[in-house]
């Protein structure tokens, strides 16, 4: 088992140190930490938040419904990196995720990006889940490109967002009845 193990992890820090960018040229560096950064949770939800505010009612229901499960989710992803807590990749860049988050799987961009994607095939028009589906993995590969995340943290991330979107549907009935004054004007 334990080689097995060895292995997997092996394999993992290999494709992640292939896979890694430099910071050159300066344009495709900029592209990755675009898309890098655009999976973080604050800018989610500002995003969620002005789409609430003055969309219309379902756009309301479903800013609502994605900005919940989103807040919600972010409680799941801690809580699992505190058990796990594996150290994100050597590096320079990402210094605030560094700094406030050393702790590297599963990926919370990763997570968060997947669970948006999932949950909007069930809620939303089949554009935005389209769109959300595409923007999903080039968040994920942006955060191994840059060198914060492990292959296998976007990998476990990706599945834990796929299934908390599909339970997240589930329940949100219950979450409706508990706050309708966050879905209905």
């Amino acid at each position: 088992m334990q080689k097995n193990i060895k292995r997997l992890l092996d394999w993992d820090y290999q494709v992640t140190e292939t896979i890694r960018m430099e910071q050159t040229p300066k344009w495709r560096w900029g592209l990755a930490t675009f898309f890098a950064h655009s999976g973080d949770s604050w800018y989610c939800l500002l995003v969620l938040g002005i789409i609430w505010l003055y969309g219309n009612t379902e756009w309301h229901y479903i800013a609502a419904a994605l900005g919940s499960g989103t807040f919600l989710l972010a409680f799941i992803v801690i809580a699992i990196k505190f058990l796990i807590r594996r150290r994100r990749p050597e590096g320079e860049w990402g210094e605030i995720y560094r700094n406030t988050d050393p702790h590297s799987f599963p990926s919370g961009h990763a997570t968060r990006v997947f669970f948006l994607a999932s949950m909007s095939w069930m809620i939303g028009p089949i554009g935005f889940a389209i769109g959300l589906t595409i923007w999903a993995p080039i968040v994920a590969i942006s955060r191994v490109f840059t060198g914060v995340h492990y292959m296998s943290d976007v990998i476990a991330g990706a599945i834990i967002g796929v299934i908390f979107g599909q339970i997240a549907v589930l329940i949100l009935p219950i979450i409706v009845n508990w706050f309708p004054f966050i879905f209905f004007r």
